[in-house]
């Protein structure tokens, strides 16, 4: 009885039949079942028939001769950097959890549709779920990415946990001068699921990281169907739900393209102006100011929470609206600014920009020495003024200013 050969289990008062996968414990059969769904089964429960040998490779055999992939030099090359994340996510059948166990040639090894597209190159930056990414993570992403791109990457594609993703690819916008795309995916449902989004993800992302657009983009389904994936610029889009497939959307305009993938071949195409490939020179300025806090303000929402922001060097304010607190913070918040922590005001609002000169709260927390962020995500906002605190000589001014496309000169409706 070996991994990929089609099994009986019976136990007790239940019978399953199906192809036998590897299992990451001794004590445990994995059985994926014709709807799809996989389950685990206690060995010592169970009574097995082997119904048919060697029904098709399910990834058991050798790691090193099933991750060959040939170089083709018609092609361009893509390197596939793992994080972790449900994309590269596996079942533990000892808890039921899905956690993250493949490197970047297990993703190969897992999506075939992805051969004859690229070269590839692998690499593992990281084997976590994305809320366990930090700081210091962003910072090592950025020089792999970095390094790749310097060692003649054409496009970059990036494995990430979706939860996290958005703060991710904004730490990238601004650290990163890129003269290829780097593109992040993920998937909203691992790959033992029927209804799993992995495989068209993946090979939209490629396709999108051997297109022309420059920048850092999230490449995540557009509807709920396989049919379109959409791609987002990294400092505008967002993650607005928990668990439908078309989860992410740019946030106060169109995105910036799709890929298509009704007819197999996955077309790339652009709906606004972008970063043209090779446009600029590839750069890196990594560093971050992690002592930056983000608070959201709700109605009954206690002063005291500001002593959260004591000694810190930011502090990114989600205000209501047109981007106000209660009165009564104005002097608390000043206070905060007078020690020499940078307040950044941002809205909680999905769309339009905050606007501090309208209303008397909005004039006080101007002159408690309060900085606009305008239309800038409040997750991004926080992301921008680590940066900017570490690599600017004026933060303040920083924040004001469009670097990387999460800032607009004007919020207008868009159809």
């Amino acid at each position: 009885m070996n991994p990929g050969d089609r099994v009986r289990v019976e136990r007790t008062d239940q019978t399953y039949e199906g192809v036998l996968l590897p299992s990451s414990t001794s004590q445990n059969l994995v059985v994926k079942l014709e709807g799809g769904y996989n389950v685990g089964v206690d060995r010592e429960d169970a009574d097995v028939d082997v119904l048919e040998s060697d029904v098709y490779d399910v990834g058991g055999g050798d790691t090193d001769e099933s991750s060959e992939v040939e170089f083709d030099e018609d092609l361009p090359t893509v390197s596939l950097i793992s994080t972790g994340g449900t994309i590269a996510s596996t079942v533990d059948y000892r808890t039921g959890a899905v956690t993250a166990q493949f490197d970047a040639e297990d993703v190969l090894r897992a999506v075939p549709d992805l051969a004859g597209r690229a070269n590839y190159r692998g690499r593992v930056v990281a084997n976590i779920l994305s809320e366990n990414m930090t700081p210091e993570v962003w910072q090592d992403l950025a020089h792999a990415v970095y390094e790749e791109i310097e060692a003649g990457a054409d496009g970059v594609v990036v494995m990430h946990g979706t939860d996290t993703m958005q703060f991710t690819a904004s730490a990238l916008s601004f650290m990163l001068e890129t003269p290829v795309p780097v593109v992040f995916t993920g998937s909203q449902r691992s790959a033992d699921r029927p209804s799993s989004d992995n495989v068209m993800n993946a090979v939209c992302a490629v396709e999108a990281a051997k297109a022309d657009a420059a920048e850092v983009m999230v490449c995540m389904h557009a509807s709920e169907s396989d049919d379109v994936c959409a791609l987002h610029r990294g400092t505008r889009v967002r993650k607005n739900h928990t668990s439908r497939r078309d989860a992410f959307e740019t946030v106060g305009r169109e995105p910036l393209g799709e890929v298509d993938y009704r007819e197999g071949d996955a077309e790339v195409s652009f709906r606004r102006d972008y970063a043209e490939r090779n446009e600029v020179d590839l750069a890196i300025r990594p560093d971050l100011e992690s002592e930056v806090e983000l608070l959201k303000f709700t109605p009954g929402t206690d002063e005291s929470v500001l002593d959260l922001a004591e000694g810190k060097a930011g502090l990114v304010l989600e205000g209501t609206g047109l981007g106000h607190v209660h009165s009564e913070w104005a002097d608390r918040i000043g206070d905060l600014v007078d020690d020499r922590t940078t307040v950044v005001m941002t809205s909680q609002c999905i769309w339009g920009r905050v606007c501090d000169r309208v209303y008397d709260t909005g004039r006080d927390l101007l002159d408690a020495g309060v900085v606009e962020a305008g239309d800038t995500l409040p997750g991004t906002a926080k992301v921008k003024l680590m940066w900017a605190l570490a690599n600017s000589d004026d933060p303040e001014e920083a924040m004001q200013e469009p670097i990387a496309g999460e800032l607009t000169e004007r919020s207008v409706p868009w159809e």
